[in-house]
């Protein structure tokens, strides 16, 4: 995650995303480097737009919470509707034995 925090840091400074400005900025935050990892990430936001990709990530929290309530509210719904036909079964299955005690 740091290595991810160390190319965010640098795209807000303005600095250019490669090995030894990572390099420089995990050091000066006291991590060790991982050479295999510095590259892997330069390699993977090669050509990737930073800015673009923050938009993205920052709306997608947005429509997972508002799709949330939504299905819980629906689930309520759907047990409610569910409800009335179970309490009619039971209410006419009381009802026929309280007639069935009427005519023995």
């Amino acid at each position: 995650m740091e290595y991810i925090y160390a190319a965010l840091l640098l795209h807000k400074a303005g600095k250019e995303i490669k090995e030894d400005n990572l390099k420089a900025v995990l050091t000066a935050a006291g991590i060790a480097v991982d050479e295999a990892r510095v590259k892997a990430l330069v390699a993977a936001l090669e050509g990737v737009n930073i800015e673009d990709a923050i938009s993205k990530a920052a709306a997608a929290p947005v429509a997972v919470a508002a799709a949330a309530p939504a299905a819980a509210a629906a689930a309520p719904a759907a047990a409610a509707a569910e409800e009335p036909e179970e309490n009619k079964k039971e209410e006419e299955e009381s009802g026929m034995a309280g007639l069935g005690a009427l005519f023995g």
